[in-house]
């Protein structure tokens, strides 16, 4: 079982990275809506790997039958995984770009809000908020745990609940 996750995770976290960085590479951080459409997209097309590690476990080493509970915990763990070669992907990406994009990202944040016409006490709160979180992204105990557990963990637990509440009725999507 440790194994399927760590192939399923590491094929899943490194399709999400790679296609957010070439994103980024090719876009140059798109902070509207459809950045975050894009990105979301992204990780749950690549995290379908959590249904067909599942599935695999099930049909290959459980003779077609898997319960509920240790379906979802395969399901967490491959996303578990896919989550560290994402983050670890991350943190790569910003080292070979100068680390760069928490101050990029804070800026198109307060250009985004300068153009919506928000002015005076709301601007300057998003200007400190923004500040803060360019210090708090120096950190990397604080950026590593955010971009594992804030960005593709929670979509891996969705996926990992619906496949294995898929997966557990034998019926579904039998074995050849």
């Amino acid at each position: 079982m440790l194994r399927i996750a760590l192939i399923y995770g590491a094929i899943a976290g490194s399709i999400t990275i790679g296609v957010m960085c070439l994103g980024f590479v090719f876009d140059d951080h798109d902070l509207g809506t459809g950045g975050a459409v894009f990105g979301y997209t992204v990780m749950l097309v690549a995290l379908t790997m959590i249904f067909l590690g599942i599935k695999r476990h099930r049909d290959r080493e459980l003779g077609g039958v898997i319960k509920f509970a240790p379906a979802f915990g395969l399901g967490v763990a491959i996303a578990l995984v896919a989550g560290v070669f994402y983050a670890t992907g991350w943190e790569l990406y910003l080292a070979a770009t100068g680390y760069e994009f928490a101050e990029s990202y804070a800026n198109g944040v307060i250009a985004n809000k300068e153009a919506a016409g928000v002015t005076g006490a709301e601007l300057e709160k998003a200007r400190a908020a923004m500040e803060q979180f360019v210090e708090n992204y120096k950190n990397p105990f604080y950026r590593f745990p955010m971009t594992l557990f804030v960005e593709i963990f929670p979509v891996g637990l969705a996926v990992a609940l619906v496949s294995a509440a898929i997966l557990r009725n034998p019926k579904a999507f039998p074995a050849r």
